[in-house]
C-alpha cells in the first residue's frame, strides 16, 4: 500500500471519529445537595451585590438650609453594605422557590 495513500485513510478516520465524538452527548452526572446548596449561595451573592450595586448608582444627596440656625445641612443617603445575613435571606427566598415551598 502506497504511504501517502495510508496516512490520508489513518487521516480521514481520524477526522470522523473526531466529528462523531462531537456529536455525541455529553455525560453529566446530578449534582448532589452540597454542591447544589453552594450553588443557590453563589447566585444569591451574586444578586445580592448587583442588588447593591444598582442602589449604589442611585444614592442621593440633598442640602437644606437650616430655618432656624441658617446652615446648610447635607444629608447623604447611601445603601446599606450588604452583610453575610442578608446574601443567606436572599438563598433562603432562592431555595425554597426552587424546592416549591412558601413560609
Amino acid at each position: 500500500m502506497n504511504k501517502t495513500f495510508k496516512e490520508g485513510i489513518e487521516k480521514g478516520a481520524e477526522q470522523l471519529a473526531q466529528s462523531v465524538r462531537e456529536t455525541l452527548p455529553k455525560v453529566q452526572f446530578n449534582k448532589n445537595g452540597y454542591e447544589i446548596r453552594t450553588q443557590v449561595l453563589d447566585m444569591a451573592k451574586q444578586f445580592t451585590e448587583f442588588e447593591y450595586s444598582n442602589k449604589w448608582n442611585g444614592w442621593e444627596i440633598t442640602s437644606k438650609r437650616d430655618p432656624q440656625t441658617g446652615e446648610i445641612v447635607n444629608k447623604v443617603g447611601m445603601p446599606e453594605i450588604p452583610g453575610v445575613d442578608q446574601v443567606l435571606e436572599t438563598a433562603e427566598k432562592f431555595y425554597d422557590f426552587i424546592n416549591n415551598t412558601k413560609k
